[in-house]
């Protein structure tokens, strides 16, 4: 079985993911993290999720248990205890930003300080786009944060590793859309 990263969602009313592609979490750095079955998940203190990517197909039933399981084990766990847990043939690599933790779910031979140094790198894009990001930006803009994880990531290996061209693209990103809106609200004659 291949590990995976969830990343925080949207509020439970909004709480699907995108659909899921070939591989579960797009945050593999080098060849380590392959085709991690769960992707980076975000949370807060409360257990909600916020964001979650997944490159393996499993059933929805089959991850909600996963990220129920991972909620417990995680958000039980003292802040002074070490951010890497074995679970089942997996390893948990996770941290805690404020009041939203972020965590992936790695195969055993994969590096858990690579995976360390991507949730950080995650957390700078999201921190450089939104200002000091919180669990609001991801719960209000949630598509800007699955845009600056697909960004960042692409297939579970990690895509571009240059903040500025990742802020870049995203700016360029949000420029096309306004200009889409005002032509799409211009009247035709």
């Amino acid at each position: 079985m291949s590990g995976g990263v969830g990343w925080a969602g949207p509020p439970s009313r909004v709480e699907r993911a995108p659909p899921v592609k070939k591989c579960l979490y797009q945050s593999h750095i080098c060849r380590c993290h392959r085709c991690l079955p769960f992707p980076p998940e975000q949370k807060c203190r409360q257990g909600k999720l916020r964001l979650q990517k997944w490159y393996i197909t499993l059933t929805e039933k089959e991850k909600r248990k996963i990220t129920r399981e991972l909620m417990q084990i995680i958000l039980t766990r003292s802040p002074k205890t070490s951010s890497f847990v074995d679970w089942k043939d997996l390893k948990l690599v996770y941290k805690r930003y404020a009041s939203l933790y972020f965590c992936c779910a790695i195969e055993d031979q994969d590096n858990e300080l690579l995976t360390l140094e991507m949730v950080h790198r995650f957390v700078e894009l999201l921190d450089k786009y939104f200002g000091n990001v919180c669990e609001l930006d991801i719960i209000f803009n949630f598509e800007k944060a699955y845009f600056i994880l697909d960004e960042f990531l692409m297939g579970g290996e990690v895509q571009e590793t240059s903040k500025e061209s990742v802020v870049r693209a995203i700016e360029d990103s949000d420029m096309l859309q306004e200009t889409m809106e005002e032509y799409m609200n211009k009247p035709t004659f």
